[in-house]
């Protein structure tokens, strides 16, 4: 087994309020796991610490076996990992073409320099269209953004992400507010983006996490409650007691 991320002891407290437990997680490369619980159960906290927006209180956090207690997000981006939000967020009035371009930019470590000619930025084009293709969105190459359906701008987000050349994404509810079909086709891309890399979602949508995870933490009151695949942790009585008390998110 690689473990690609590893927390130790995570803890957060906020004036006093416990968000998230001496939690202990770990995540194998080339897997994708998945983390759940009811609502106030501390996932987005977790989320959070793991990807670097909010400082733990205490524990320690290490990505591929190196210390990322202490970094910042850019530069754990840097790293290879790379997270996405339950929010879209594309440049509405780019094209698709242009807000991958945009990712092969800062990845390349070059500045955002949208004053810069057409011509000088048409060297990114082929690596864009090709992570546009591996999204399914070549025809909507020269749509603008901010026009796509929902579920087509988190395809996009997915592009630009994989843009980055992330060894591992995290991914934050990725189906919040899709229909079905939408949620259909972000499952096989996930699923097809999973065979190179390794993936860690936040993820309300039951039977998502039941199609596509390896492995699944449950949270319940910042502590982990549970662990396993689905089979294992769907059949625990106190992964069902939490649900069925609390509602799930």
């Amino acid at each position: 087994m690689t473990i690609a991320l590893k927390a130790e002891g995570l803890t957060k407290e906020f004036r006093g309020f416990v968000a998230v437990n001496n939690v202990d997680l770990t995540v194998e490369e080339g897997t994708i796991h998945a983390l759940i619980g009811p609502n106030g159960a501390g996932k987005t906290t977790c989320f959070n610490l793991l990807t670097k927006f909010l400082q733990p209180t205490r524990g320690t956090i290490t990505y591929q076996g190196r210390d990322i207690t202490r970094m910042k997000p850019a530069d754990i981006a840097r790293l290879g990992l790379v997270r996405s939000f339950q929010i879209s967020a594309v440049f509405p009035d780019l094209s698709v073409l242009q807000n991958v371009r945009v990712a092969l930019q800062r990845q390349r470590g070059e500045s955002y320099d949208f004053w810069r000619s057409e011509k000088s930025l048409n060297r990114f084009d082929d690596a864009a269209r090709a992570h546009i293709d591996e999204v399914g969105l070549s025809e909507f190459v020269d749509h603008r953004a901010g026009e796509l359906p929902y579920g087509r701008k988190r395809a996009l987000e997915i592009a630009a992400t994989l843009a980055l050349d992330p060894k591992m994404l995290l991914l934050d509810e990725p189906m919040a507010g899709m229909t079905q079909e939408d949620v259909d086709r972000i499952s096989a891309l996930i699923r097809q983006v999973a065979q190179s890399r390794t993936i860690l979602m936040v993820e309300h949508n039951l039977s998502v996490v039941a199609n596509l995870s390896d492995r699944i933490t449950v949270l319940a009151r910042g502590e982990i409650l549970a662990e396993g695949n689905y089979a294992q942790i769907s059949k625990a009585p106190e992964v069902i007691e939490a649900y069925i008390g609390a509602g799930h998110d």
